[in-house]
């Protein structure tokens, strides 16, 4: 079975904002999630293109284990945690599957 990703991209439009989100992000927010959606693998972006536009990616061991952690508790929890500590930042959630991966 394939990789799956769950990606939540962010749009912090508050420049002087942009520190104190990206921190709460590092310490608290995704060390949350990966202990609660148990994956093996998390990263995080910040656009070069836009600042405001920050990306977090997680990688889940198969489509059925992503899709398992979607109809859990763990994301309701972790959305509320965002929508308190961050209610004027706009997010959006997409689901991936691996469809093809090059390794040097």
């Amino acid at each position: 079975m394939p990789a799956a990703f769950f990606v939540v991209r962010a749009t912090v439009t508050d420049a002087s904002k942009r520190a104190a989100f990206d921190k709460w992000y590092e310490t608290e927010h995704v060390p949350d999630a990966v202990k609660a959606f148990g994956v093996s693998k998390a990263w995080r972006f910040w656009s070069l293109d836009d600042p405001s536009l920050h990306q977090a990616m997680y990688q889940f061991d198969d489509e059925a284990k992503l899709t398992a952690m979607l109809k859990g508790d763990a994301l309701k929890q972790l959305v509320a945690d965002f929508q308190r500590d961050w209610p004027e930042v706009k997010r959006t959630r997409e689901t991936l599957v691996l469809a093809q991966q090059f390794g040097a």
